[in-house]
């Protein structure tokens, strides 16, 4: 490898470093929001009610992610704890799609399974994924509470969620990292809580 692309590789990782830092430190604003969100979730869990996580792309794989924190182990050896991926049935999501539209592929199911006092924590860099908004609408018809992690615009989740957690990022690959340090703080938040 030469020199030359040495020193540009060298940029573009010293630039992705310096904007985490600077959506590190301006987090540090928000962590009562962010513990008001572990509040939800903990509350749930002890009711014994289910967590939800639904999300696109590189946030679907956050919401599996999440979701296996749960109902594996964060970082204790502990009971399973409800958290459920609306992301992985291929099957239902390819059925859904194709039969309803893309719109209802995390709607439908949810509004199957999903009930009062359950927690829908939906990813979205955008905030205005339709059927990410869609699965947001019926959670609130169904009574269940509602968290959005989202980039840092105002959006469709911003408006509809009990809490958006916003990062303040334009970038998306600056909010999904955001997103699965939020993600990791709450599921510890609420193992610590509940077991």
């Amino acid at each position: 490898m030469s020199s030359s692309s040495t020193s540009a590789h060298a940029a573009l990782i010293l630039d992705a470093v310096t904007q985490n830092i600077a959506n590190l430190e301006k987090l540090k604003a928000h962590t009562d929001d962010v513990a008001r969100a572990a509040d939800i979730m903990i509350e749930a869990l002890r009711a014994g009610c289910a967590i939800y996580f639904c999300g696109n792309g590189g946030s679907a794989a956050d919401a599996q992610h999440l979701a296996a924190e749960l109902s594996g182990r964060f970082m204790k050896n502990r009971r399973p704890l409800p958290g459920i991926s609306l992301t992985t049935n291929s099957s239902a999501l390819t059925a859904i799609g194709n039969d309803f539209g893309y719109d209802e592929v995390f709607s439908r199911p949810l509004d199957g399974c999903g009930k009062k006092g359950d927690v829908l924590v939906s990813l979205s860099t955008s905030g205005n994924s339709p059927n990410v908004v869609k699965a947001v609408d019926v959670a609130h018809k169904l009574g269940m509470k509602t968290i959005s992690l989202t980039g840092e615009r105002e959006s469709a989740l911003s408006a509809k969620s009990d809490i958006c957690l916003k990062v303040p990022s334009p970038s998306t690959p600056r909010i999904q990292e955001m997103h699965i340090l939020i993600g990791h703080i709450l599921c510890e938040l609420a193992e610590n809580a509940v077991t």
